[in-house]
């Protein structure tokens, strides 16, 4: 019979003294095989060591930034399978074996856990937070493809092959969002699973600032944009800039077709310079689209070098 998955349950914290004993306890008794590891972000309260005192596996990371917690544990960390979760208490713990289930019956890297308030109140959920959600999801989706709900989600069950391939560039919060358009870009199998999110215990405070940090997000799928979609990005600045040239352009042609007079040269020679910044923005983008192709094959190239094994014991 084949061996069990190896099962990492990574839990990023900074001051979450209050809830990471309940964290680890219920994620010990919904995947009692899995290994528990909670990072320590120069947490200034007791989180390093009640998460210690539940059981889990403690590490310590000093650079500071969700993203650079996560980077740091998908480097040191060997499993089949890993669980990343939030350790302010949110997330339902007892949704993990389902979540692994569905990744090994479909063969999924990433699985997101949809938050559902149904059953905790909207309060858990911020309003403000639910509103940016939807409209940094619905940007991504716009732009790398429409196969993602709830982008956000600090609950997921990611594939060793998708941990390994992803070059995990993010400092903070916005590490989420690089996660989803990873698994877009290389068009990784994706599920998702509907779970209730409740909120924070008294005394308990969260970490995001919804302006600051969603102003982050927002620039980070800008420069992924850049980084993903170059020809497009280029090359919708080439057309604008191709249509300006023709609005300022059109009347000097026409009058010097009827008179042979150019009387407004500062303006035919603005139009013709937009013209050379809009050939040359193109020709950016094709070369970065060339750039951009060979970064894309190289991930895919150490996605294909881990395969994806088939488990009993689940």
């Amino acid at each position: 019979m084949p061996a069990a998955p190896a099962v990492a349950v990574l839990i990023p914290c900074y001051n979450e003294a209050l809830t990471i004993a309940e964290v680890v306890t219920a994620f010990r008794a919904a995947l009692p095989q899995a290994s528990i590891l909670v990072y320590d972000n120069n947490s200034t309260d007791d989180t390093a060591q009640a998460a210690k005192a539940a059981g889990a596996s403690v590490f310590h990371e000093k650079m500071q930034g969700k993203g650079n917690v996560v980077r740091r544990m998908f480097r040191d960390i060997e499993a089949d399978f890993y669980i990343l979760v939030d350790g302010d208490g949110t997330y339902d713990a007892t949704m993990a074996p389902s979540m692994l289930r569905l990744a090994l019956a479909e063969r999924i890297d990433l699985v997101n856990c949809v938050r559902s308030t149904a059953n905790s109140g909207a309060a858990a959920y911020r309003r403000g937070h639910q509103l940016g959600n939807r409209l940094l999801t619905a940007m991504v989706t716009v732009i790398f493809g429409n196969r993602l709900t709830d982008m956000l989600s600090g609950y997921k069950l990611l594939s060793r092959r998708f941990v390994k391939s992803f070059p995990a560039l993010s400092g903070g919060f916005d590490i989420e969002t690089e996660l989803s358009v990873h698994a877009l870009e290389l068009s990784l199998p994706i599920g998702h699973l509907t779970g209730n999110y409740k909120g924070r215990p008294e005394g308990s405070a969260s970490k995001l600032n919804t302006f600051r940090d969603g102003l982050r997000i927002a620039w980070l799928i800008v420069a992924l944009v850049k980084h993903e979609r170059p020809l497009q990005l280029f090359g919708a600045a080439s057309g604008l800039l191709l249509l300006a040239a023709l609005l300022l352009g059109t009347p000097v042609v026409t009058h010097y077709l009827a008179t042979g007079l150019v009387p407004r040269l500062p303006t035919a020679v603005l139009a013709t310079g937009l013209v050379l910044i809009a050939a040359l923005s193109f020709a950016t983008g094709l070369i970065l689209d060339t750039v951009t192709r060979g970064r894309r094959e190289a991930r895919m190239l150490a996605y294909l070098q881990y395969d994806f094994h088939d488990f009993g014991g689940v």
